[in-house]
């Protein structure tokens, strides 16, 4: 996507984190690390949206302060990797958010779908 593109990415980054995170949930999984869900988000849009380490980590720590979030480290491999989790309200929000960015998406397609008289050329 171009610099366009990163616009709409930015408004609605704390939308896509949740939302992973919310499908995680019901699993017992619950959780991600950072690059998971910079994958997870490259691979269900067919690498048409890619997020940034450093667009990324500071939503994930807004989310925290905002206590959406809540993180547990464990060593992998030797190394220390931080994973998120969404707390009650933190589902909750991820819920609302959803549902608030669809009622956006449907006004956004309304405004962007030609008139039917538009179209036909009446």
């Amino acid at each position: 996507m171009d610099t366009t593109g990163n616009e709409f990415l930015r408004g609605t980054l704390k939308t896509i984190v949740l939302k992973l995170l919310a499908e995680r949930s019901p699993s017992g999984q619950g959780r991600m690390y950072g690059y998971e869900i910079t994958q997870a988000v490259k691979e269900r849009t067919k690498g048409e949206i890619t997020l940034s380490f450093g667009a990324l980590y500071p939503v994930l720590h807004k989310l925290e302060q905002e206590g959406f979030l809540i993180t547990d480290t464990e060593e992998v491999e030797g190394r220390l990797r931080k994973y998120y989790s969404l707390t009650p309200t933190g589902t909750q929000v991820a819920e609302q958010k959803v549902s608030d960015f669809e009622r956006f998406m449907e006004a956004m397609r309304a405004l962007l779908d030609p008139l039917p008289s538009l179209a036909t050329g009446h």
